[in-house]
């Protein structure tokens, strides 16, 4: 008896192209300078996702709780945050995201630390990025260094946005 490829069926579930969100979070950063920011996007459009939204918000749990909402009603199906998931006193980037979370990807964060070690070293541990659903989304929480970004987007977010997505299903239910 003959079985599908084990990857081939796996990969049955991928979403087509996502629409996602960019979410910088800053105190002082506009969009002029937020190069963490545009960054995020520029990966997502090149790997042909469609960018539905790209803000900047506070260093404020209801202020990042509020756009991450508004970025799925309008439409994204993947939020990326950048900044605010270091240990300072402002940093709540990780509290408003994980207490929105369904189901939290631990590997994620995981994954992020270890590639991140090869690159600053044990500064890696202070990162307290971190993913997980929504609904039927993905968010992701990025440190805010253009840096990590383009790590966590390059070797992380966009090998599974697709992947994950269409795990997570059609919100509309067709």
């Amino acid at each position: 008896m003959s079985h599908p490829h084990p990857r081939k069926h796996h990969d049955a579930h991928d979403a087509a192209p996502v629409p996602a969100a960019v979410i910088t979070v800053s105190d002082t950063r506009t969009v002029q300078d937020d190069t963490s920011g545009a960054t995020a996007a520029e990966l997502l459009r090149t790997a042909g996702h469609a960018v539905v939204s790209h803000t900047i918000v506070p260093d404020e749990r209801e202020a990042i709780a509020s756009a991450i909402r508004a970025a799925i009603v309008a439409g994204a199906r993947l939020v990326v945050t950048n900044g605010g998931t270091g240990i300072a006193a402002r940093d709540v980037t990780f509290e408003a995201v994980s207490a929105m979370l369904d189901k939290t990807l631990d590997g994620f964060g995981e994954a992020f630390r270890r590639l991140s070690w090869d690159e600053i070293g044990p500064r890696a541990m202070l990162s307290r990025a971190i993913a997980g659903t929504y609904g039927h989304s993905l968010l992701v929480a990025l440190p805010g260094s253009t840096k990590a970004v383009r790590l966590g987007m390059e070797k992380l977010v966009l090998p599974i946005a697709n992947h994950a997505i269409g795990l997570l299903g059609d919100p509309k239910g067709s």
